[in-house]
């Protein structure tokens, strides 16, 4: 009798674990079956983004580091916000047109003034504001571009460093150089993020012969961001008594974009 219970309960615990058993492996390939579905997708937005921003040695490293997890949450929570104030400032306070805004930001708490560089907060806020409509499309367009496939890579805290420290780059040198100068724009957190795009490109230990055809790349979107820029500088010099940053502010803000992880993309 005692032999027989025995084997009853061994017979039982053998049931148990492969119920169990059973019921892991079920988890797993629900778990296998949903991990395979969103990668694809996921895969697919980095084949896009890395087809458009680099060129063919350096894609295959870049959809291996990039995942959307954390998202970019860092480069779209500051564009919205860079957005929202400008709309708030357009639609709320009195101006001539949206195309060059001028009486309202000039008396915002956010604007880098020379006579209040004590307020220390508006080396940093002043990017914020933006000067018009073509502005803030420009510094808009170029930060989502560049900065969401960086920080699909280093994350929200490596970029946002390096835009900040655009930011302030770029507040240093215009009180340095251009002590008497009004400042608005987020352009120097753009061209930080466009140097750490290049700098990271030029690290990776695949690049081999692609020297060159980064150099061109970068260079290209210099070229386009940089006599974009330079226009408006120049038209709102000649036209209202606050401007954003000129374009060799904006070359010192590149120098503010260290490598954001050696030796990798």
């Amino acid at each position: 009798m005692a032999a027989a219970h025995n084997l009853e309960m061994e017979e039982d615990v053998n049931l148990n674990r492969d119920r169990e058993m059973k019921e892991m492996l079920q988890e797993e390939k629900l778990r296998a079956d949903r991990a395979g579905k969103d990668p694809f997708r996921l895969k697919k937005v980095h084949r896009i983004v890395s087809k458009w921003m680099l060129p063919e040695p350096v894609r295959r490293t870049y959809l291996e580091r990039a995942n959307c997890l954390p998202p970019p949450v860092f480069i779209i929570s500051i564009s919205i916000a860079e957005l929202a104030v400008f709309i708030y400032y357009a639609v709320w306070k009195p101006q001539k047109q949206w195309i060059t805004l001028d009486s309202g930001i000039l008396e915002s708490p956010f604007i880098y003034s020379p006579e209040k560089r004590e307020e220390a907060w508006r080396f940093i806020s002043y990017m914020l504001v933006h000067a018009g409509v073509q502005h803030i499309l420009g510094n808009l367009v170029m930060q989502l571009v560049l900065g969401i496939p960086l920080e699909m890579v280093h994350k929200g805290l490596r970029v946002g460093l390096v835009y900040l420290a655009g930011v302030i780059a770029g507040s240093l040198a215009s009180s340095i150089f251009d002590p008497l100068k009004s400042l608005v724009g987020a352009s120097g957190g753009v061209y930080a993020l466009m140097g750490g795009y290049f700098m990271n490109v030029l690290v990776v230990r695949t690049l081999g012969v692609a020297s060159m055809d980064l150099i061109y790349v970068f260079l290209k979107q210099l070229l386009v961001f940089g006599s974009g820029h330079l226009h408006l500088s120049i038209f709102t010099k000649n036209t209202s008594s606050i401007w954003p940053q000129e374009f060799s502010f904006h070359i010192l803000s590149l120098f503010f974009s260290p490598d954001l992880k050696n030796n990798e993309y």
